[in-house]
């Protein structure tokens, strides 16, 4: 493919650089693939392969985990060698071979003489789909934020606003993606729902194709000669970045099959081979950091990517709250809560995978509050500044599982929990969002080091991934154990979703009254960045 012009369109739309828009529709497309099939992914291996409450939190955890992960590689090698445009091409074909082959579901789960018999194959293509997905992810999340800061130039105001309209792409996908894959999955069988989501991802494919003369030349390889250099057995170091990407894709796959497999290494403490690889990502990438903070940083660029890692701990609080909202939330509202809806006559029964959509609606709804309050405070010196909005983000998120905890102790009368009440915490969990998720992704643009922002947006989206493997150990405080007719008994279910509710509330609240208390010395940190 042809290198895109520079020159080629420098104008702005609605005040902001056209890019903006071509990674808006790049991200719309790819998270309404993205979280339709996340919205099935538990209740899929749940009911349709039979297995346990406990192996799906596992699954899930995992898959998060490594989903999250890699976008540490992908942003260095597009920082070093690739680029952030073929970066996002490359994640973006690996999407939709993953998400088409999620469509091929097999034979259902069967009881044969008192056991549970499983189409192995299906389950490869299930695993292998999940590791397509994984590396794919990989190369297209960092590099697509990543992109959108470099849009701009250093300490402009539009920066933020350009987030959170860009936050709203994300969420307008979010918004179609549970109500369309998880209808079509219920109406029409799991492999439409998932066929969707591969469609959904090649309409973004296409959207970055097609766009790629508004990046302003901003998204190129930064040596582009490097990348045409012969290397081994006469291929281009281009070409080895491919093939080394399959082989990221094998292990990825092996890594999904043994989702559940324990280890233990040199007396340290058991954990699955999953968790293993991610620790030694981590301390990697923590190593390279404290390296890099030491040997390359002034002190004042010391100071800011510290604040940063504190802003970063602040996302792996939240999101080990938040998605929840795809595990024991999913469970909740499936296995106990009244999903019946009377407005003006017309009835309608949601499903547990539309209602994931809800979080993308108030989203919406904020998104335009959000993108015209934080510079209408800041043109009159109010804005209150990144960690004071990490802090309420926060406190507000731990407040949605207070309102939980309130359903689950005032069921009604048929003893379900009612619908309204869970439509509320997820308004309050978004408000929460709209406070840290994407001013967080600001700063990891504005605090980090310039030749080490893909690197520290992978950083960003590592923190993610411990909290998904977080969320997913908080949920099997409320795992069951259902019998094989599916019956459950809704009191006893509805006690272990209080213990995690309030777990889930109090860890919420109290990271962020200790993030309130640090507030005043990581504004000194942060030297004027706003």
């Amino acid at each position: 493919m042809n290198r895109p012009d520079p020159t080629a369109d420098s104008g702005t739309f609605l005040g902001h650089p056209k890019g903006l828009y071509v990674c808006f529709l790049t991200e719309m497309w790819e998270r309404f693939s993205f979280y339709g099939m996340k919205a099935l992914l538990l209740l899929y291996f749940i009911k349709y392969h039979r297995f346990s409450d406990e192996l799906g939190y596992n699954l899930i955890g995992a898959y998060g985990g490594l989903v999250y992960a890699a976008p540490v590689f992908g942003g260095m090698v597009a920082d070093r060698w690739l680029g952030m445009r073929k970066s996002i091409l490359l994640g973006g074909v690996l999407l939709c071979l993953g998400h088409f082959a999620m469509a091929i579901e097999g034979h259902p789960a069967r009881i044969v003489e008192g056991r549970i018999v499983r189409d192995a194959a299906a389950l490869q293509v299930f695993y292998f789909a999940l590791a397509l997905i994984i590396v794919g992810v990989g190369f297209l999340k960092a590099n697509v934020s990543t992109l959108v800061g470099r849009l701009y130039d250093e300490h402009d105001p539009r920066r933020e606003a350009g987030f959170s309209i860009y936050y709203a792409g994300i969420n307008v996908g979010g918004l179609f993606s549970g109500v369309a894959c998880g209808w079509l999955a219920d109406t029409y069988g799991w492999s439409y729902g998932f066929g969707a989501a591969g469609v959904g991802m090649l309409f973004g494919l296409l959207s970055f194709v097609l766009g790629q003369r508004h990046l302003l030349g901003r998204a190129e390889a930064p040596q582009p000669r490097r990348l045409r250099e012969r290397w081994f057995a006469g291929m281009s170091r281009e070409w080895w970045i491919y093939l080394a990407t399959l082989g990221g894709v094998v292990v990825a796959w092996q890594l999904m099959q043994r989702h559940s497999l324990m280890l233990r290494i040199a007396g340290l403490p058991e954990m699955s081979a999953v968790l293993w690889g991610m620790h030694a990502i981590a301390a990697a990438l923590l190593a390279w950091i404290a390296w890099f903070l030491v040997a390359r940083c002034k002190r004042r660029q010391r100071q800011q990517m510290l604040v940063l890692l504190v802003l970063i701990v602040c996302c792996l609080i939240f999101f080990t709250l938040y998605e929840q909202t795809y595990g024991s939330w999913v469970l909740f509202s499936d296995r106990v809560m009244n999903r019946d809806t009377d407005w003006f006559g017309w009835h309608y029964q949601w499903t547990a995978e539309q209602l994931t959509s809800l979080g993308s609606l108030f989203i919406l709804v904020l998104a335009p509050l959000c993108a015209w309050l934080w510079p209408w405070l800041d043109r009159r010196g109010l804005n209150p500044g990144k960690p004071m909005k990490s802090a309420l983000g926060l406190i507000v998120a731990g407040l949605s599982f207070v309102v939980l905890v309130w359903s689950t102790r005032h069921p009604q009368a048929n003893g379900l929990t009612a619908f309204w009440w869970f439509v509320f915490a997820y308004f309050v969990l978004e408000v929460g969002e709209m406070l840290l998720s994407p001013i967080g992704l600001a700063a990891v643009t504005e605090l980090s080091v310039a030749s080490v922002v893909g690197v520290m947006m992978g950083a960003w989206w590592l923190g993610t991934a411990y909290s998904e493997v977080l969320a997913a150990a908080l949920g099997k405080l409320s795992a069951l154990d259902v019998p094989q007719d599916g019956a459950i008994i809704v009191a006893d279910a509805l006690a272990r979703y209080d213990a995690l509710f309030v777990w889930s509330a109090k860890i919420g609240v109290g990271a962020g009254l200790v993030m309130l208390a640090l507030v005043p010395l990581l504004k000194r940190g942060m030297h004027g960045v706003r």
